[in-house]
């Protein structure tokens, strides 16, 4: 009875075993490291609030980079705390490496001051530069028109702007 149990011991134990050609093909994880649900975020400089960031799933990565895979909601404040610009999008990411944000979806971005209004489906935000831009549709609405186009470059508080490929009717200032 000894034999037998030592043979489907040793065929057990040969079967279980990787060659080395199966453990190279093993990747690594690169998944999410944390994840946070029902986020807000503030950042803040001098006791007064910079940003605050809204969101039901945010997905942390060892490289640093980060995820919104339910979207994002942000509020970006002046010197003196007042809400300045809004910002929205059904999905978010934020390169770390690049130092850039990208949002997808409907992108929403509103000018409280000024009353504009940006809507595309993809932007991408540089925050060191200050900068938006995308090479998809946009719309801009103005309080007494309506722009479009395809492709943008512009401050992040919407206070500049260029459409790269204008459409349609607009006014021009003389």
């Amino acid at each position: 009875m000894k034999l037998p149990f030592k043979i489907i011991l040793f065929i057990f134990l040969i079967g279980c075993g990787n060659t080395d050609k199966e453990l190279e093909t093993v990747k690594p994880y690169e998944g999410p490291t944390e994840e946070m649900a029902d986020m807000v975020l503030y950042r803040s400089e001098s006791a007064t609030t910079k940003v605050k960031l809204v969101t039901p799933l945010l997905q942390q990565y060892a490289s640093g980079d980060r995820e919104f895979p339910k979207g994002v909601y942000m509020e970006f404040y002046d010197e003196e705390g007042k809400l300045k610009t809004t910002l929205k999008a059904n999905e978010a990411k934020y390169f770390k490496e690049e130092d850039h944000w990208r949002g997808r979806g409907d992108v929403v971005i509103k000018n409280v001051e000024t009353k504009e209004q940006l809507n595309t489906e993809e932007l991408f935000w540089k925050p060191s530069e200050e900068r938006m831009y995308t090479e998809k549709f946009v719309k801009i609405t103005l309080p007494d028109q309506v722009l479009y186009g395809t492709g943008l470059d512009a401050k992040q508080d919407l206070s500049e702007y260029t459409i790269k490929q204008p459409e349609g009717e607009f006014y021009l200032d003389e």
